[in-house]
């Protein structure tokens, strides 16, 4: 998860800078509702096309996990679009009763949580006999554990 922050910051960066250039907006308070909705778009586009592309992000390959449908079969367009929507739930529900808990109390400090919002997809698959994501789970995606280069020149070398 912080290997895929890591490379969002850059995508995150360059669709800031696109949509600041495009409005020639002077802060990051310009415009926001509109900010937020074309991050989301940008987002959503790199985990589309990286998903669509080769089933995996960078650092998916570098841990060797790898999205497929349910069948094993790479997922349609739209199965991906759907498990793109249904991540942002669990960690915006989260982020929502974080701010309900800081009305609720009066105490600003509540908001601090907010860092823990992200975390809130976990939650799904600790609750899965799976332990798939919720969003996995109702998008008919799972991930799967795909063997490294180093594995499969290990194994070819073996059988020889």
């Amino acid at each position: 998860m912080m290997y895929e922050a890591v490379l969002l910051f850059g995508v995150v960066f360059l669709a800031s800078y696109l949509f600041d250039t495009l409005t020639q907006s002077r802060s990051g308070m310009m415009y926001r509702h509109g900010r937020q909705a074309w991050l989301f778009l940008a987002l959503g586009a790199y985990f589309i096309t990286c998903w669509r592309r080769s089933g995996q992000t960078l650092p998916m390959k570098t841990w060797n996990i790898r999205l497929v449908g349910s069948t094993g079969q790479p997922p349609t367009m739209a199965r991906l679009v759907l498990r793109y929507v249904l991540a942002w739930v669990l960690p915006l529900a989260a982020a929502g009763l974080i701010l309900g808990a800081t009305i609720w109390s009066g105490w600003p400090t509540m908001q601090l949580l907010i860092v823990v919002a992200p975390f809130a997809v976990f939650a799904g698959s600790w609750l899965d006999k799976d332990g798939q994501f919720l969003h996995d789970r109702l998008a008919g995606t799972r991930l799967i554990n795909t063997p490294s280069a180093a594995t499969k020149h290990v194994n070819a070398t073996a059988s020889m």
